[in-house]
């Protein structure tokens, strides 16, 4: 299949690591990760601007693009102790929604076939259909559960006369078999869309949503202990989704449909990190990063940031199983530091 490169802007792979072919299994040997850009926004039912999400996601940092970086918090670093490769953007056309999700859910079948985990960067939600199908399509449908970050549930039925785009593709994945209704865990919603039609299906479905009013009345890290077990049973993988306008407009105000009294950002990295950490993911995607509306790159420093969260745990996670150690969240920085010395209590 021949590669196009990037759609938009410069042809760029995530933070300097190295390049591959999805559909060429022999140019990602050993892949753990394998990223694809999703650049498609054709699904958008408000503020479009997503299609330039993968290249500002790739390359929103302050530090070198050496394919390198060392977590403070885990002690890993997630671009080298594990194999990642990014294969640039898949190529999607936004006039075209059918073919495009058909091209992406391919994609991601292929990579996943291949024995590595993929990593899209969207692109609106609309996505999400393809991506987790994708790796269903492999692991076996309905093996795979989902936890979702978002405002909005993103199971409508039909938007504009159409059944794709990015408030339906929830629906489209339950529809389709591919993710059990039982086994879909919402964090965040919040806000004045679905109405109580929507809201009855998605009860008939059994899915499992925690709003904002009960994360903020129990807790997030409790509300996340419940949906993991909700996830673990009877499956044997996890997708995790992330909208970035999961978190408060005022952590991420470049996205397509804003809606006040989100999560903040530093909850967004700490919840992916323990999902990625506690979890075997299977998939991600990490979606709605709409640069032109974006204030001084907030949006995409953040959104770069939990890429970098998610791959820093699931090498910490491969650490730990192998060294028989654990994560301590609370040890000190220097505390394996020989010459570290506390300060002496007066």
């Amino acid at each position: 299949m021949t590669r196009y490169g990037a759609q938009y802007g410069p042809d760029l792979t995530f933070l300097g690591v190295p390049r591959c072919d999805w559909a060429d299994a022999s140019t990602y040997p050993g892949a753990d990760v394998v990223i694809l850009g999703a650049p498609f926004d054709g699904g958008t039912s408000h503020r479009p601007g997503t299609r330039f999400g993968p290249q500002y996601i790739r390359q929103s940092c302050y530090l070198p693009h050496d394919g390198s970086r060392p977590s403070l918090a885990l002690r890993v670093d997630g671009l080298r102790d594990l194999t990642v490769f990014d294969a640039g953007d898949v190529e999607m056309f936004s006039g075209d929604a059918a073919r495009s999700v058909r091209d992406l859910q391919h994609a991601v079948h292929t990579v996943t076939s291949n024995g590595a985990v993929p990593l899209v960067l969207g692109g609106d939600h609309t996505i999400a259909w393809p991506d987790a199908a994708g790796v269903a399509q492999h692991l076996g449908r309905g093996r795979v559960s989902m936890i979702h970050f978002d405002a909005h549930a993103d199971t409508g039925d039909i938007s504009f006369g159409s059944l794709v785009g990015h408030g339906q593709p929830m629906r489209r994945l339950i529809e389709s078999g591919a993710v059990r209704g039982d086994r879909f865990l919402q964090i965040g919603l919040r806000g004045y869309w679905p109405g109580p039609e929507t809201l009855d299906w998605m009860a008939e479905q059994r899915m499992r949503s925690y709003e904002m009013t009960e994360i903020v009345a129990r807790g997030l890290s409790e509300c996340l202990t419940e949906a993991f077990a909700i996830a673990l049973d009877d499956c044997d993988g996890v997708f995790l989704s992330v909208d970035i306008d999961v978190c408060d407009p005022g952590h991420a105000p470049g996205t397509g449909t804003p809606e006040p009294g989100g999560l903040t950002a530093r909850e967004l990295l700490d919840s992916v990190r323990r999902i990625a950490y506690e979890l075997p993911v299977v998939g991600v995607d990490l979606v709605e990063v709409s640069p032109p509306h974006d204030h001084a790159e907030i949006t995409s420093y953040l959104a770069n940031r939990v890429v970098l969260e998610v791959l820093s745990a699931m090498a910490r996670k491969r650490r730990d199983e192998t060294d028989g150690t654990t994560w301590d969240p609370a040890r000190p920085l220097l505390a394996d530091r020989p010459d570290h010395r506390p300060p002496a209590a007066e």
